[in-house]
């Protein structure tokens, strides 16, 4: 089963960022969302707020190799 949702690890290492950057800018995205505190952002959520390929998110974080 493939993951949906993206978590503060992740994020940090998709961006290059610190795990408090990650965090918080889950935190953002939740009031954006207007999801609540237990609410789980998912990847499509995060691709479309940073402008990132939803396609290459996904892979990365279910450990996909990229075809070519």
């Amino acid at each position: 089963m493939k993951q949906i949702c993206i978590y503060p690890k992740e994020v940090a290492i998709i961006l290059g960022k610190s795990q408090t950057y990650a965090q918080t800018l889950l935190r953002t995205m939740r009031d954006v969302y207007k999801k609540k505190k237990h609410q789980a952002v998912t990847i499509r959520e995060f691709c479309e707020y940073m402008a990132l390929p939803f396609d290459d998110v996904f892979n990365m974080v279910n450990g996909i190799e990229k075809r070519s």
